[in-house]
């Protein structure tokens, strides 16, 4: 099966049930499902149909923004400024009316929770009905791969919208549909596990892909991934208030079973070089260079790739870009260890973060502040007075992010907010957006680590395993382990902070706040550093606000259930504050 070569595209199959049902067609109205499961290569081909709903992620989200920008870890130049979506969501008009992201042009990731159920909807048709497919070449696995995209699917709807109803067959009358009620999250959480247990079950399901048309099919290690990750959400503060610790010991087992499994045998390992890994897309083959990704976005109808989106979108003005885009914070700055492993800055004395409590013992200096930091920092963040890494225009450049250079804070929307521009994923020697290969990273092994050492801490405290845990995270960088007599409290707060460092702009930030609780410490503001360039041509900076938001509260943990949705179906509930 070569994805995304589709004989159809059913769009709307709004099935419920195979016998002489009106709505059992296809769009075109000549094909019921009967006809299209009596036959392998449509079958194949519906399926296929049912990686339509992915998302794209990245930059595609309207207007070409990423999600960082509504976390702590970036300000996005548009905001407050120019009234698109980042503005609307981080003014706090998200509303079950109105979903800022779910707007703008089909080329944008949009209609989140309709493309999730619309997921849903075709893996189970197809499950119900190709298991008596006639001469079905690879049956088996293409029945483990609906049960990985299925997971997939509710995995999405649970990290924004929380506990849904299990559904797993097709209705067969429309009183099953206005009956619907939500599930408990145990049991929806479960039903992701049920699939990807069964999932990794079958022999015939490969681990990694090999051959490059298939690139974009779901694989055994996205399973192993989706469910460490729903037991991780699972046994977080935000389903778990009781902090029951078999919520994270189950966690704890799945991600060293997956790590266990997926490392096995030198299949995965992580990349030796973090900057260049996200420069360009894995190389699928019996043999690949990249043993890292899990998953990434292989992309399909999009008006602008992940690569060139970030030239156009989420660059510096020497190289054209219309926007500054995401800018890193001051925040995100700040969590960068130093090069020796201290912590430079321990937390803030007053809320708009303005004050640093710095680490005495760490050798940072406020005033050059870029100095001896985690490599990790120089490959994510472009600051002041920064080398490019390659020649502009034949000449050497340096970032001229102070007050009056060329890249320095404005109120234009091509310049910084914060003092800082994005440079993870982009390689400098490539200027234009066509030239760009990356895509975008959605699951990789280095998550895996992290949620070990996470609830493997929850449940034993900072074991020896918890240490190994981020040693090898941290090893990859030439980076220290962290200090050796931490607490459990302490481990928990430095694990935070490596995720944040580690995981910077993969869309992990935006989620781990509202699965820790935490917004109403992390998303109140951004700051950035301001930089005056003295007439000595040395620099003296001050911190400042970037911006204040207005969506922080409780209520944003979850996103609303649709009002369009929820009108329709009288047993189901509104997520709390909505």
């Amino acid at each position: 099966m070569k994805l995304y070569q589709l004989t159809f595209v059913f769009a709307l199959l709004l099935t419920v049930g195979c016998n002489k049902n009106p709505l059992d067609i296809t769009p075109d109205g000549r094909q019921s499902i009967k006809d299209i499961f009596n036959d392998a290569s449509l079958t194949e081909s519906y399926l296929n149909s049912a990686y339509l709903d992915v998302q794209l992620r990245g930059t595609n989200y309207h207007y070409w923004t990423m999600l960082s920008g509504i976390s702590d870890e970036s300000h996005d130049a548009d905001y407050p400024s120019q009234n698109f979506p980042v503005t609307q969501f981080l003014n706090g008009q998200l509303s079950p009316s109105y979903n800022p992201f779910d707007g703008g042009s089909a080329s944008n990731d949009i209609n989140f929770y309709t493309k999730n159920w619309s997921g849903i909807r075709k893996t189970n048709v197809f499950l119900a009905n190709a298991i008596s497919t006639p001469n079905l070449n690879e049956k088996a696995r293409l029945l483990a791969e609906a049960k990985v995209l299925r997971a997939y699917y509710y995995s999405e709807l649970v990290k924004m919208y929380g506990n849904m109803p299990v559904i797993t067959k097709q209705f067969d009358d429309i009183a099953e549909f206005n009956n619907l009620s939500r599930n408990t999250i145990d049991e929806t959480v479960a039903q992701i596990v049920k699939d990807c247990d069964e999932a990794i079950a079958e022999p015939s399901l490969p681990l990694r892909l090999i051959n490059e048309p298939e690139r974009g099919r779901f694989t055994k290690s996205m399973a192993y991934v989706l469910k460490a990750n729903a037991l991780l959400l699972s046994a977080s503060p935000l389903w778990n208030s009781t902090n029951d610790m078999s919520k994270w010991q189950a966690a704890s087992q799945a991600a060293k079973k997956a790590l266990d499994d997926l490392t096995a045998g030198n299949n995965f390992r992580l990349s030796s070089n973090y900057e260049t890994y996200f420069f360009g897309q894995s190389d699928i083959n019996s043999n690949p260079t990249d043993r890292e990704t899990i998953y990434e976005v292989k992309g399909f109808n999009e008006r602008y790739k992940f690569a060139q989106l970030l030239y156009l979108m989420h660059s510096i003005p020497e190289l054209g870009a219309s926007r500054a885009g995401n800018c890193p914070s001051q925040e995100l700055v700040d969590a960068y260890d130093m090069k020796n492993g201290q912590q430079p800055v321990l937390g803030y004395s007053d809320e708009d973060h303005l004050q640093p409590i710095i680490n005495a013992a760490s050798g940072y200096d406020e005033q050059n502040p870029y100095v001896n930091r985690d490599p990790r920092f120089y490959y994510t963040v472009y600051y002041n007075n920064a080398p490019f890494g390659a020649k502009i225009k034949g000449a050497d450049f340096f970032i001229q992010a102070y007050l009056g250079g060329s890249d320095g804070i404005s109120p234009l929307r091509t310049r910084t907010k914060t003092g800082y521009y994005l440079k993870k994923y982009k390689d400098p020697a490539v200027q234009t957006a066509d030239a760009g290969s990356a895509r975008f990273k959605v699951m990789r092994l280095a998550e895996l680590y992290l949620n070990y050492a996470e609830a493997e801490n929850e449940v034993n405290g900072p074991t020896a395993a918890v240490y190994e845990a981020l040693r090898v995270v941290r090893a990859r960088v030439d980076m220290p382990n962290v200090e050796s007599d931490l607490t459990k409290d302490q481990m928990r707060l430095r694990i935070r902070k490596e995720r944040m460092v580690e995981l910077a702009f993969e869309e992990h930030r935006m989620w781990d706040v509202r699965r820790w609780k935490i917004m109403g410490q992390t998303d109140k503001l951004t700051t950035g550093m301001e930089w005056t360039r003295l007439s000595n041509g040395t620099f003296t900076g001050k911190r400042i606000v970037s911006g204040k938001r207005n969506a922080w509260q409780e209520k944003y943990l979850l996103f609303p259930i649709p009002l369009s949705d929820i009108s329709k179906l009288p047993m189901f509930k509104q997520n709390p504050g909505w």
